[in-house]
């Protein structure tokens, strides 16, 4: 057996000895969670299903109030969620998207400008609005952009969905950026330096024979994004904004807060985005194989 000075042979020195390490008594239980599971009553599976059959026709049963009559009410409302409702989220959509897209051209263009602070500047507002949570920017501007601006002797009101708009169009506006700086970076740098051979300006070389090549390479991922945008409209219901998802809600407190209501109106709300959204999402996927760069 090995002799270990200070363990099992007496200590050669009178300084502090480091035991053996036992490592297998220290090592992390993998499996703690399957012999949690293993140790389990062998009903315990078939209790948790029946919990969840029998708890909403428990609860049905006490409001008397059946699915049938729950779509029923679904009908009646309909016209209105689709009108007041679903449109107000396409017309918000539209509006956040035209500015993200204005702005984030602008702010694309200027990350390959020849200034170092301008591109420094540009870079930083890119990546400030591309890596914030859409919500907390909707709630800041909510919350700093005024509700009434006083100009001309007169009163300017500021409505909510507007506030939602701008605070919509923010990350629209750096993600739509990176989609420029990357469009204009993916053409052949011979591009460049033939034009500048034949004495074209950088502004000429930019808007006429640059830019007409991105505009192909940028429609499919513009595309995805105002997709994703239109599915991120429903966060405006958390501020107030009588949007799809807030008409909801007030349908169904109309309606007593049944819990049948749930499922047909917030399903109806989700087939209602699910219809406007996937052909955008399957046209993006046909643009984006036909204007493949071919290798």
């Amino acid at each position: 057996m090995k002799r270990i000075a200070g363990i099992n042979s007496p200590a050669r020195s009178d300084m502090a000895v480091l035991k053996p390490f036992d490592v297998a008594a220290h090592v992390p239980d993998g499996f703690l969670f399957t012999r949690w599971m293993a140790a389990l009553p062998w009903w315990t599976p078939f209790a948790l299903m029946m919990a969840m059959v029998v708890y909403p026709q428990i609860a049905y049963a006490q409001s008397n109030f059946s699915t049938a009559e729950a779509f029923d009410a679904l009908w009646r409302w309909m016209p209105f969620l689709l009108k007041s409702g679903f449109f107000f989220n396409v017309l918000i959509s539209v509006l956040a998207m035209t500015i993200g897209t204005l702005a984030g051209a602008a702010l694309g263009l200027a990350q390959i400008s020849l200034l170092r602070p301008v591109r420094a500047g540009s870079w930083f507002v890119t990546q400030l609005f591309r890596n914030s949570p859409w919500l907390v920017l909707l709630f800041i501007v909510l919350l700093a952009f005024p509700f009434e601006i006083r100009a001309f002797g007169g009163v300017i009101r500021i409505p909510d969905w507007i506030k939602g708009v701008i605070g919509l169009s923010l990350p629209v506006m750096a993600n739509i950026s990176e989609v420029v700086r990357g469009a204009v970076q993916s053409v052949p740098t011979a591009q460049w330096e033939a034009a500048e051979s034949l004495a074209f300006t950088r502004r000429q070389i930019l808007w006429q024979i640059i830019l007409p090549q991105c505009y192909k390479r940028m429609l499919p991922p513009w595309m995805n994004w105002y997709a994703i945008l239109t599915m991120a409209t429903p966060l405006c219901s958390l501020l107030g904004i009588e949007e799809l998802i807030t008409l909801s809600r007030q349908a169904m407190e109309s309606e007593d807060n049944h819990p049948e209501l749930l499922v047909p109106f917030f399903g109806f709300a989700l087939l209602l985005f699910f219809a406007y959204c996937y052909p955008i999402a399957r046209l993006t996927m046909r643009l984006e194989r036909k204007f493949a760069v071919k290798l």
